[in-house]
């Protein structure tokens, strides 16, 4: 029983982790990165459609996208969905390729991208506190249910203590590569 409440908080504290890393790589650094256009959305037939599943986004080089569309009378829809998201991204239309430059961040815009992905690590560390405060809960029930020691309720405590340390410390050094990443020019 105690190994299951552990291996739930694991795998929770792991998904959280995940999520983090996953939103993080969302944020805009200096160099061209074809995730950076994951949140965008065309209306293709009425439905608002991922970019990615309407065309081919490649890195042409460190500072520009390069996105091929695959039904050609989307392209207007595509350039100005990119325009208007809130990127700030200026997209060039040649012909069948849409070129996307990443113009060099700003050291003021840098250091608000900063905060944004210190908050997000913190929101982070606090989806695994919570795991981890859940995962103690169900302990105290089953020593309340009188189906574990006291024993074994601290030892399992001690265990989901160390998980929830790991899963911060894997929070703070995605923290501080984002960081390096974000202020190197």
């Amino acid at each position: 029983m105690i190994n299951d409440v552990i291996k739930d908080a694991k795998e929770r504290m792991a998904k959280s982790v995940d999520a983090l890393k996953s939103q993080m790589s969302k944020v805009r650094t200096g160099r061209a990165h074809p995730s950076i256009l994951d949140g965008v959305r065309v209306p293709y037939y009425g439905a608002e459609t991922p970019l990615n599943q309407l065309a081919n986004i490649t890195v042409e080089d460190s500072r520009t996208l390069a996105i091929t569309v695959f039904d050609k009378s989307t392209t207007g829809a595509v350039e100005k969905a990119i325009m208007t998201s809130d990127l700030g991204l200026n997209p060039a239309s040649a012909g069948t390729v849409i070129r996307v430059p990443l113009p060099p961040l700003t050291e003021e815009r840098r250091k608000e991208l900063v905060k944004v992905v210190r908050s997000e690590a913190e929101q982070g560390r606090v989806a695994v506190r919570n795991i981890r405060r859940d995962a103690n809960g169900d302990l105290k029930e089953l020593l309340k249910e009188k189906e574990i020691t006291e024993d074994d309720e601290h030892k399992g405590q001690d265990d989901i203590q160390k998980i929830t340390d790991e899963a911060i410390k894997k929070i703070d050094d995605a923290l501080t590569a984002k960081e390096a990443e974000l202020m190197e020019v």
